[in-house]
């Protein structure tokens, strides 16, 4: 099967499903059995499942370390993973680990507890992220935290749950320009 139509098909295929198991470390993902729901999840000859979506919330996560290796454990194409629900976690920040799924179009964080605003930074490397959830975590009480998200990650179309719409990326521009302070440049003056 070549690439385009394994994300073709795959995309259909139900989340390994990993939510509600007391996990707190992501080696535990490897010896414990996900949920099942109404349709199997496909596998490899590798015994590797075939999905793109990996739902861990409702756990008890405190970090994603060694998350990449579990999820090459697991999937027999971790490159394509396209949904990752993180939701209700004990996650204090936005592990750099995240980034490293290009096609990550989907991401659930909200119900962690996410300290700085800043953190949120980190994903704006991923060029397919469309749909991001923070709300529950302590930034939601940051002031301007809606428009922060919607300035440092432009090509969302979904936050929260919420559609976001030409006026949300108006009322961004505007806050960040009244913010967000530019870089300053600077000139190296060649002493002759």
């Amino acid at each position: 099967m070549n690439k385009r139509s394994y994300m073709n098909t795959s995309v259909q295929e139900p989340p390994l499903d990993y939510s509600f198991r007391s996990i707190h470390v992501t080696q535990d993902l490897l010896s414990e059995e996900p949920r099942t729901g109404l349709r199997p999840v496909r596998h490899a000859k590798s015994g590797k499942s075939m999905t793109q979506s990996l739902w861990l919330n409702n756990n008890v996560l405190t970090d994603l370390r060694d998350f990449n290796h579990a999820v090459s454990q697991l999937l027999e194409h971790p490159e394509n993973l396209a949904w990752i629900d993180l939701s209700f976690n004990d996650l204090t920040s936005i592990d750099p680990v995240l980034t490293t799924f290009f096609n990550l179009s989907v991401l659930y964080l909200h119900g962690n507890s996410i300290q700085r605003l800043g953190e949120v930074n980190k994903l704006a490397v991923l060029p397919r992220l469309r749909s991001l959830t923070l709300h529950g975590n302590p930034i939601e009480e940051e002031k301007g935290y809606r428009q922060y998200v919607l300035c440092t990650l432009p090509h969302i179309t979904t936050f929260d749950f919420s559609g976001v719409t030409k006026a949300d990326r108006t009322t961004a521009e505007v806050w960040k320009r009244m913010n967000i302070k530019p870089k300053k440049v600077r000139i190296k003056h060649n002493a002759l």
